[in-house]
Protein backbone atom coordinates (compact mmCIF):
# COMPACT_ATOMS: atom_id res chain seq x y z
CA UNK A 1 0.00 0.00 0.00
CA UNK A 2 1.68 3.43 -1.04
CA UNK A 3 1.15 5.61 2.32
CA UNK A 4 2.27 8.66 0.39
CA UNK A 5 5.75 9.96 0.29
CA UNK A 6 7.42 12.55 3.40
CA UNK A 7 7.71 15.76 3.07
CA UNK A 8 10.31 16.56 0.26
CA UNK A 9 13.00 18.10 1.31
CA UNK A 10 14.20 21.37 0.72
CA UNK A 11 17.10 23.45 0.16
CA UNK A 12 17.68 25.33 3.50
CA UNK A 13 17.92 28.66 4.08
CA UNK A 14 21.43 30.03 5.97
CA UNK A 15 21.73 29.39 9.47
CA UNK A 16 20.19 32.06 11.72
CA UNK A 17 19.02 32.82 15.09
CA UNK A 18 16.64 35.43 16.17
CA UNK A 19 18.55 39.12 18.00
CA UNK A 20 20.06 38.25 21.61
CA UNK A 21 19.35 34.38 21.19
CA UNK A 22 22.42 32.50 22.41
CA UNK A 23 21.41 28.83 21.51
CA UNK A 24 18.32 27.56 19.74
CA UNK A 25 17.04 24.63 22.34
CA UNK A 26 15.12 21.46 20.89
CA UNK A 27 13.35 19.63 23.88
CA UNK A 28 11.55 16.16 22.58
CA UNK A 29 9.05 14.16 24.83
CA UNK A 30 8.64 10.20 24.51
CA UNK A 31 6.00 8.80 22.82
CA UNK A 32 7.10 5.44 21.19
CA UNK A 33 5.74 5.96 16.87
CA UNK A 34 4.61 9.54 17.41
CA UNK A 35 7.98 10.42 17.70
CA UNK A 36 7.88 10.94 13.70
CA UNK A 37 6.24 14.13 14.62
CA UNK A 38 9.45 15.19 16.26
CA UNK A 39 11.59 14.75 12.82
CA UNK A 40 8.59 16.49 11.14
CA UNK A 41 9.29 19.95 13.05
CA UNK A 42 12.66 19.34 12.66
CA UNK A 43 12.34 19.04 9.26
CA UNK A 44 10.68 22.89 8.90
CA UNK A 45 13.43 23.71 11.13
CA UNK A 46 16.18 22.77 9.19
CA UNK A 47 14.44 24.37 6.34
CA UNK A 48 14.46 27.70 7.99
CA UNK A 49 17.84 27.24 8.74
CA UNK A 50 17.06 27.05 12.86
CA UNK A 51 19.52 24.37 13.40
CA UNK A 52 19.43 23.41 17.44
CA UNK A 53 22.42 24.12 19.30
CA UNK A 54 21.17 21.51 21.89
CA UNK A 55 18.79 18.93 22.29
CA UNK A 56 17.21 17.21 24.93
CA UNK A 57 15.17 14.22 24.64
CA UNK A 58 13.66 11.27 26.74
CA UNK A 59 12.65 7.71 25.03
CA UNK A 60 11.91 8.17 21.29
CA UNK A 61 12.78 11.54 21.96
CA UNK A 62 16.04 10.73 23.27
CA UNK A 63 16.65 8.58 20.27
CA UNK A 64 15.73 11.41 17.63
CA UNK A 65 17.92 13.25 19.75
CA UNK A 66 20.85 11.36 19.17
CA UNK A 67 20.37 11.70 15.34
CA UNK A 68 20.42 15.07 15.57
CA UNK A 69 23.21 16.02 17.58
CA UNK A 70 25.00 12.80 16.26
CA UNK A 71 25.47 14.32 12.65
CA UNK A 72 26.05 17.42 11.37
CA UNK A 73 23.70 19.79 10.11
CA UNK A 74 23.91 18.52 6.57
CA UNK A 75 23.25 14.52 7.08
CA UNK A 76 20.76 15.06 10.34
CA UNK A 77 17.50 15.12 8.04
CA UNK A 78 18.97 12.09 5.90
CA UNK A 79 19.91 10.39 9.48
CA UNK A 80 16.26 11.04 10.02
CA UNK A 81 14.28 9.75 7.44
CA UNK A 82 16.30 6.35 7.26
CA UNK A 83 15.56 5.59 10.58
CA UNK A 84 12.25 6.24 10.50
CA UNK A 85 11.83 4.50 7.19
CA UNK A 86 13.36 1.50 8.35
CA UNK A 87 11.56 1.09 11.12
CA UNK A 88 8.30 0.98 9.44
CA UNK A 89 9.23 -0.47 6.21
CA UNK A 90 6.94 -3.69 7.03
CA UNK A 91 3.63 -4.27 4.73
CA UNK A 92 0.64 -3.75 7.27
CA UNK A 93 -2.89 -3.49 4.90
CA UNK A 94 -3.32 -4.61 1.08
CA UNK A 95 -6.17 -1.89 0.64
CA UNK A 96 -5.81 2.03 1.18
CA UNK A 97 -7.95 2.29 4.80
CA UNK A 98 -10.96 4.54 3.96
CA UNK A 99 -13.09 5.97 7.03
CA UNK A 100 -12.32 6.07 10.86
CA UNK A 101 -13.57 2.58 11.59
CA UNK A 102 -11.63 0.56 9.00
CA UNK A 103 -8.23 3.20 9.85
CA UNK A 104 -8.67 1.92 13.46
CA UNK A 105 -8.64 -1.62 12.33
CA UNK A 106 -5.13 -0.99 10.71
CA UNK A 107 -4.04 0.32 13.38
CA UNK A 108 -4.51 -2.27 15.63
CA UNK A 109 -3.45 -4.70 13.30
CA UNK A 110 -0.24 -2.58 12.89
CA UNK A 111 0.51 -2.32 16.59
CA UNK A 112 -0.52 -6.29 16.73
CA UNK A 113 2.40 -7.13 14.37
CA UNK A 114 4.25 -4.68 16.18
CA UNK A 115 3.61 -6.47 19.27
CA UNK A 116 4.29 -10.17 17.99
CA UNK A 117 7.24 -9.68 15.72
CA UNK A 118 9.34 -6.41 17.05
CA UNK A 119 10.50 -2.96 14.86
CA UNK A 120 13.29 -3.91 12.09
CA UNK A 121 15.88 -1.98 13.65
CA UNK A 122 14.82 -0.87 16.74
CA UNK A 123 13.77 -4.43 18.95
CA UNK A 124 12.56 -7.81 18.42
CA UNK A 125 10.73 -10.52 20.68
CA UNK A 126 12.86 -13.09 22.53
CA UNK A 127 12.98 -16.52 22.36
CA UNK A 128 11.65 -18.25 24.54
CA UNK A 129 10.01 -15.66 26.25
CA UNK A 130 10.56 -14.21 29.26
CA UNK A 131 7.74 -16.13 31.09
CA UNK A 132 9.16 -19.17 30.39
CA UNK A 133 13.26 -18.36 31.40
CA UNK A 134 14.23 -19.11 35.17
CA UNK A 135 14.35 -16.07 37.39
CA UNK A 136 17.55 -14.18 37.04
CA UNK A 137 18.46 -15.18 33.83
CA UNK A 138 19.46 -13.32 30.73
CA UNK A 139 16.49 -12.25 28.60
CA UNK A 140 13.99 -12.74 31.97
CA UNK A 141 13.33 -8.87 32.58
CA UNK A 142 11.59 -7.92 29.42
CA UNK A 143 9.16 -9.33 26.82
CA UNK A 144 11.85 -7.96 24.12
CA UNK A 145 15.64 -7.25 23.08
CA UNK A 146 16.80 -4.27 22.28
CA UNK A 147 19.95 -5.22 20.62
CA UNK A 148 18.79 -4.10 17.23
CA UNK A 149 18.55 -0.62 18.77
CA UNK A 150 21.96 -0.37 19.57
CA UNK A 151 23.39 -1.38 15.70
CA UNK A 152 20.86 1.11 14.51
CA UNK A 153 22.49 3.71 16.28
CA UNK A 154 25.89 2.82 16.05
CA UNK A 155 25.32 2.97 11.92
CA UNK A 156 23.35 6.24 12.27
CA UNK A 157 24.80 8.12 14.73
CA UNK A 158 28.26 9.93 15.14
CA UNK A 159 29.29 9.82 19.06
CA UNK A 160 32.74 11.23 18.78
CA UNK A 161 30.97 14.16 17.05
CA UNK A 162 28.48 14.11 19.69
CA UNK A 163 31.43 13.99 22.28
CA UNK A 164 33.09 16.74 19.78
CA UNK A 165 31.29 19.73 21.91
CA UNK A 166 29.82 21.21 18.76
CA UNK A 167 26.46 20.44 20.03
CA UNK A 168 24.74 19.18 22.92
CA UNK A 169 22.76 16.48 23.87
CA UNK A 170 20.92 15.42 26.81
CA UNK A 171 18.97 12.29 26.99
CA UNK A 172 16.74 11.56 30.45
CA UNK A 173 16.75 7.97 32.33
CA UNK A 174 15.68 6.36 35.77
CA UNK A 175 17.98 4.67 38.17
CA UNK A 176 16.28 0.95 38.33
CA UNK A 177 17.93 0.81 41.69
CA UNK A 178 17.64 4.14 43.48
CA UNK A 179 14.74 4.98 41.73
CA UNK A 180 16.34 8.71 40.75
CA UNK A 181 15.60 10.60 37.37
CA UNK A 182 19.22 10.71 35.91
CA UNK A 183 20.03 13.37 33.04
CA UNK A 184 23.08 12.00 31.06
CA UNK A 185 24.22 15.12 29.30
CA UNK A 186 27.21 15.40 26.93
CA UNK A 187 28.54 18.66 28.72
CA UNK A 188 29.97 16.35 31.64
CA UNK A 189 29.30 12.59 30.51
CA UNK A 190 30.67 10.71 27.35
CA UNK A 191 27.49 9.91 25.62
CA UNK A 192 27.89 6.71 24.27
CA UNK A 193 24.47 4.13 22.50
CA UNK A 194 23.79 2.44 25.91
CA UNK A 195 22.65 6.35 27.45
CA UNK A 196 20.38 6.94 24.45
CA UNK A 197 18.87 3.05 24.41
CA UNK A 198 18.49 3.43 28.87
CA UNK A 199 16.57 6.78 28.08
CA UNK A 200 14.28 4.66 26.15
CA UNK A 201 14.03 1.38 27.82
CA UNK A 202 10.01 1.08 28.48
CA UNK A 203 9.46 -1.56 30.88
CA UNK A 204 8.17 -4.20 30.70
CA UNK A 205 8.86 -4.02 26.88
CA UNK A 206 12.14 -3.12 26.41
CA UNK A 207 15.00 -4.46 28.61
CA UNK A 208 16.77 -2.17 31.57
CA UNK A 209 20.53 -1.11 30.28
CA UNK A 210 23.69 -1.02 32.19
CA UNK A 211 25.33 2.04 32.23
CA UNK A 212 28.89 1.54 34.39
CA UNK A 213 27.58 0.08 37.55
CA UNK A 214 23.86 1.10 37.48
CA UNK A 215 20.88 -0.30 35.62
CA UNK A 216 18.43 2.33 34.06
CA UNK A 217 15.01 2.57 32.74
CA UNK A 218 13.13 4.88 30.20
CA UNK A 219 13.04 8.48 31.80
CA UNK A 220 8.75 8.79 30.83
CA UNK A 221 8.70 6.51 33.91
CA UNK A 222 9.42 10.04 36.77
CA UNK A 223 9.05 12.80 33.58
CA UNK A 224 8.53 12.18 30.37
CA UNK A 225 10.04 16.19 29.28
CA UNK A 226 12.88 17.01 30.00
CA UNK A 227 12.32 21.28 29.60
CA UNK A 228 13.12 21.36 33.76
CA UNK A 229 17.03 20.12 33.10
CA UNK A 230 16.62 23.31 29.91
CA UNK A 231 15.76 25.65 32.74
CA UNK A 232 17.98 24.54 35.28
CA UNK A 233 21.06 24.56 32.87
CA UNK A 234 20.26 27.76 31.35
CA UNK A 235 22.84 30.13 33.33
CA UNK A 236 22.66 33.24 31.79
CA UNK A 237 22.27 32.14 27.85
CA UNK A 238 19.46 33.46 25.94
CA UNK A 239 17.33 30.23 24.21
CA UNK A 240 14.89 29.83 21.99
CA UNK A 241 13.27 26.37 23.22
CA UNK A 242 10.85 24.51 20.68
CA UNK A 243 9.38 21.81 22.64
CA UNK A 244 7.65 18.82 21.18
CA UNK A 245 4.92 16.99 23.13
CA UNK A 246 3.27 14.15 21.85
CA UNK A 247 0.79 13.29 24.65
CA UNK A 248 -1.72 16.53 24.69
CA UNK A 249 -2.88 17.05 28.48
CA UNK A 250 -6.38 18.28 27.36
CA UNK A 251 -8.82 15.72 26.13
CA UNK A 252 -12.65 15.07 26.36
CA UNK A 253 -14.20 12.55 28.76
CA UNK A 254 -13.81 8.72 27.68
CA UNK A 255 -16.88 6.91 26.25
CA UNK A 256 -15.55 3.66 26.67
CA UNK A 257 -12.60 1.22 28.02
CA UNK A 258 -9.87 1.40 25.01
CA UNK A 259 -10.92 5.40 25.60
CA UNK A 260 -10.39 5.21 29.17
CA UNK A 261 -6.45 3.76 28.14
CA UNK A 262 -5.54 6.08 25.49
CA UNK A 263 -6.73 9.19 28.14
CA UNK A 264 -5.20 7.64 31.07
CA UNK A 265 -1.88 7.36 28.56
CA UNK A 266 -2.18 11.57 27.49
CA UNK A 267 -2.46 12.49 31.09
CA UNK A 268 0.62 10.12 32.44
CA UNK A 269 2.98 11.09 29.78
CA UNK A 270 1.94 14.74 28.76
CA UNK A 271 4.46 17.71 30.16
CA UNK A 272 3.46 19.83 33.26
CA UNK A 273 5.23 22.73 31.08
CA UNK A 274 2.69 25.17 32.68
CA UNK A 275 4.09 24.18 36.25
CA UNK A 276 7.78 24.34 35.54
CA UNK A 277 7.53 27.70 33.44
CA UNK A 278 5.31 29.38 36.40
CA UNK A 279 8.01 27.98 38.94
CA UNK A 280 10.70 29.42 36.57
CA UNK A 281 8.78 32.94 36.61
CA UNK A 282 8.57 32.78 40.13
CA UNK A 283 12.10 32.41 40.73
CA UNK A 284 13.27 34.53 38.27
CA UNK A 285 10.91 37.44 39.84
CA UNK A 286 12.98 36.48 42.93
CA UNK A 287 16.47 37.08 41.35
CA UNK A 288 15.13 40.48 39.69
CA UNK A 289 14.11 41.82 43.22
CA UNK A 290 17.09 40.46 45.02
CA UNK A 291 19.74 42.37 42.66
CA UNK A 292 17.77 45.38 43.02
CA UNK A 293 18.29 45.33 46.68
CA UNK A 294 22.21 44.47 46.54
CA UNK A 295 22.72 47.17 43.87
CA UNK A 296 21.95 49.35 46.75
CA UNK A 297 24.32 48.02 49.01
CA UNK A 298 27.53 49.81 48.94
CA UNK A 299 30.08 47.86 48.00
CA UNK A 300 32.22 47.56 51.30
CA UNK A 301 29.59 45.92 53.28
CA UNK A 302 28.85 43.18 51.15
CA UNK A 303 30.52 39.36 52.16
CA UNK A 304 32.61 37.52 49.98
CA UNK A 305 29.49 35.78 49.34
CA UNK A 306 27.02 38.70 48.62
CA UNK A 307 30.11 39.91 46.16
CA UNK A 308 29.83 36.37 43.80
CA UNK A 309 26.06 36.24 44.04
CA UNK A 310 25.59 40.00 42.33
CA UNK A 311 28.01 38.94 39.55
CA UNK A 312 25.92 35.57 39.64
CA UNK A 313 22.66 37.49 38.92
CA UNK A 314 23.95 40.45 37.03
CA UNK A 315 23.00 38.74 33.68
CA UNK A 316 19.65 36.66 34.15
CA UNK A 317 18.57 34.56 31.10
CA UNK A 318 15.68 35.21 29.11
CA UNK A 319 13.85 32.75 27.48
CA UNK A 320 11.06 32.44 24.44
CA UNK A 321 9.57 28.95 24.64
CA UNK A 322 7.77 27.69 21.67
CA UNK A 323 5.20 24.90 23.08
CA UNK A 324 4.14 22.17 20.02
CA UNK A 325 1.47 19.46 20.94
CA UNK A 326 0.43 16.81 18.41
CA UNK A 327 -2.91 16.52 18.45
CA UNK A 328 -3.99 12.95 17.98
CA UNK A 329 -6.17 11.66 14.96
CA UNK A 330 -10.04 10.86 15.59
CA UNK A 331 -9.00 7.17 14.85
CA UNK A 332 -6.06 7.18 16.64
CA UNK A 333 -6.47 5.11 20.26
CA UNK A 334 -4.36 3.60 22.77
CA UNK A 335 -1.99 2.12 20.68
CA UNK A 336 -0.60 4.98 19.38
CA UNK A 337 2.43 4.91 20.65
CA UNK A 338 3.43 1.75 19.13
CA UNK A 339 1.74 1.44 15.87
CA UNK A 340 4.46 1.49 13.65
CA UNK A 341 2.80 1.45 9.99
CA UNK A 342 4.35 3.28 7.29
CA UNK A 343 1.02 5.19 6.74
CA UNK A 344 0.83 6.31 10.16
CA UNK A 345 4.39 7.24 10.41
CA UNK A 346 4.17 9.60 7.64
CA UNK A 347 0.99 10.99 9.06
CA UNK A 348 2.78 12.23 12.04
CA UNK A 349 5.60 13.34 10.09
CA UNK A 350 3.39 15.30 7.80
CA UNK A 351 2.17 16.78 11.07
CA UNK A 352 4.78 18.00 12.50
CA UNK A 353 5.88 19.47 9.25
CA UNK A 354 2.98 21.91 9.08
CA UNK A 355 2.58 22.93 12.52
CA UNK A 356 6.02 24.01 12.37
CA UNK A 357 5.90 25.75 9.09
CA UNK A 358 2.77 27.38 10.18
CA UNK A 359 4.13 28.15 14.13
CA UNK A 360 7.53 30.00 11.97
CA UNK A 361 4.91 32.58 10.23
CA UNK A 362 4.97 34.36 13.53
CA UNK A 363 8.12 36.19 14.05
CA UNK A 364 7.42 37.84 17.28
CA UNK A 365 6.85 34.36 19.16
CA UNK A 366 10.48 33.68 17.92
CA UNK A 367 11.81 37.22 19.83
CA UNK A 368 13.93 37.00 23.00
CA UNK A 369 11.75 38.58 25.75
CA UNK A 370 12.84 41.19 28.05
CA UNK A 371 15.35 40.53 31.24
CA UNK A 372 12.26 41.35 33.52
CA UNK A 373 9.85 39.24 31.80
CA UNK A 374 11.99 36.10 31.75
CA UNK A 375 10.26 33.64 30.19
CA UNK A 376 7.53 33.81 27.30
CA UNK A 377 5.47 30.74 26.37
CA UNK A 378 3.94 30.67 22.87
CA UNK A 379 1.51 27.64 23.03
CA UNK A 380 0.53 27.06 19.28
CA UNK A 381 -2.58 24.95 19.61
CA UNK A 382 -3.82 27.53 22.67
CA UNK A 383 -3.71 30.72 21.20
CA UNK A 384 -7.49 32.04 22.97
CA UNK A 385 -4.66 31.71 26.24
Amino acid sequence: MDAGPLPPPRPPHAAWRPNRCQSIVLVLQGGGALGAYQAGVYQALHEAGLEPDWVNGVSIGGINSALIAGNPPERRLGRLREFWEMITDRPVWLLPPDGDDVRRAHNHWSAWLTMTLGQEGFFKPHFPPAWLRPRGAKGATSIYDSAPLRETLLRLVDFDLINSGKSRIAVGAVNVGSGNFTFFDSTDTEILPEHVMASGALPPGLPMIEVGTDYYWDGGIVSNTPLQHVFECAGSMNLLVFQVDLFSSRGGIPRDLTGVIARQKDIQYSSRTRMITDHFRALHAKDVQLRALLAKVVEEKLTEEERELKEKLADLPEISLIHMIYQRAAYEGEVKDYEFSALSMREHWDAGYRDTKRTLRHKVWLEIPSEEEGVAVHDVHRPEE
